[in-house]
């Protein structure tokens, strides 16, 4: 099973809808991309639909419960800042850039999630200073390629401003274009965050969202001309992805102020939870709910509470599992649109979110983490270059499938997966 390609360029759109791409199809270099694709636009995504989970099954082709990522940040009850999913030590079993390293092929990653220490030769993690004591550059040096990094942030750091955006996928992209054109890896996995944070800052359909995928259509046009300049073009195989779509809101639910009327879950000083037999994690769209022992009395007592018109669908744990989210819950529970989950145990069970909340980051406009099942919320999926078909569109597929087809397009092989190879689109 050799390699269809010598170059494959993995672009993440974070929150690249399908419902974008109509727009998409307007912009010039989105539909260069387009003229000689495959494509689908009917990518369902993973439960929980969030994005490290999402990036673990696009390198994996698993599902959550089976890669191990169910979240984007780690059960601690009573951290203010919980510790995300950093870690390449945290996804089990392989991944697409530990096949392409094992096989001798020359690996790059910028702000790809859950790379944190991982073995890529050119590795910019997704890692952010969570604590007081922190400093961003050491932490991203210590976890990534540090050479590589200090060389990028010489060239290109004066473009970014901390965490912010456009900035960040400002330096990103130049980074990107010169990691092509220095280095010309066999694997490239970037990832934008830019329309994820104008959405989740101003909602789906906003100006400023669609401001950012016109930004995203310039990136992509960079990349483009970047392969080209380097001379690897016609070798080359770039895989434009989103990972999840979104949904407005207006409103939050706040299960653990329920628990901490009811005797479940006890707070301190500053409100912080300081014990609890049961516990909201939330995932924005939907929420764990994890109870100490699984407790039958205290299941059946939370199912009551949150049996209401706001709660979509409350899910057991052996459901949850069998969707792919984690095992270890004892629920799951799926938010009905116009709602998210937030963890707080302040105030009342429903906020209205004002326009205050949304200026001091206290709350979202638009979140993601749903089901996949949810109407109008599937993700997409563009394939453009050496090894991939022309003008073949499926008609849908599923995030898992990503992986398996990625590394069959570097004649890799990602082992017991949940997905499938679409070989639909490939040249064999």
């Amino acid at each position: 099973m050799g390699p269809l390609t010598d170059h494959l360029i993995v672009i993440s759109f974070d929150c690249l809808s399908g419902l974008d791409f109509p727009t998409l199809e307007t912009l010039p270099n989105f539909r260069k991309l387009l003229i000689n694709s495959s494509y689908c636009k009917n990518v369902k995504t993973i439960y929980p639909s969030v994005t490290y989970p999402c990036h673990a099954t696009i390198v994996t082709g698993k599902l959550p419960k089976n890669h191990g990522i169910i979240n984007n940040t780690l059960l601690q009850p009573g951290k203010v800042s919980p510790d995300w999913y950093w870690y390449r030590r945290d996804i089990q079993g392989t991944t697409l850039y530990d096949e392409a390293k094992q096989q001798g092929m020359s690996t790059a990653a910028l702000l790809w999630p859950v790379t944190a220490k991982a073995n890529i030769d050119y590795n910019m993690p997704e890692i952010f200073a969570n604590r007081r004591w922190h400093h961003q550059i050491p932490v991203s040096l210590v976890n990534g390629s540090s050479l590589y990094q200090l060389e990028m942030n010489k060239k290109f750091g004066h473009i970014r401003k901390g965490l912010s955006q456009p900035e960040l996928d400002d330096f990103v992209l130049e980074a990107a274009v010169e990691t092509i054109r220095m280095k010309k890896p066999n694997l490239l996995l970037v990832h934008f965050t830019d329309l994820d944070t104008k959405r989740h800052e101003t909602g789906f359909s906003s100006q400023e969202a669609i401001a950012a995928i016109k930004r995203h259509d310039n990136r992509l046009g960079r990349i483009m001309d970047a392969v080209k300049l380097a001379g690897i073009e016609q070798k080359s195989t770039i895989i434009a992805i989103g990972d999840h779509s979104a949904i407005d809101e207006s409103k939050v639910l706040k299960p653990n102020v329920l628990f901490h009327e009811h005797g479940l879950l006890n707070v301190g000083k500053n409100n912080k939870v300081i014990d609890w037999k049961a516990y909201c994690k939330s995932c924005d769209g939907s929420a764990y709910i994890y109870i100490k022992n699984h407790d039958p009395r205290t299941i059946k007592m939370v199912r009551q509470l949150l049996t209401r018109s706001e709660i979509e669908a409350i899910w057991s744990s052996e459901e949850a599992s069998r969707f792919g989210a984690d095992p270890n819950c004892s629920l799951m529970i799926e938010a009905a649109r116009d709602y998210y989950f937030h963890e707080s145990v302040e105030g009342t069970f429903i906020d209205e979110i004002t326009q205050k909340d949304v200026a001091s980051k206290k709350y979202t406009k638009a979140c993601h983490g749903y089901s996949p099942e949810k109407k109008d919320y599937d993700t997409l999926f563009i394939a453009s270059g050496k090894g991939i078909q022309s003008g073949h569109v499926l008609p849908s597929m599923h995030l898992i499938d990503e992986g398996p087809t990625l590394a069959r397009l570097l004649g890799l092989d990602l082992g017991k997966v949940d997905g499938r190879v679409v070989e639909e689109i490939l040249i064999l």
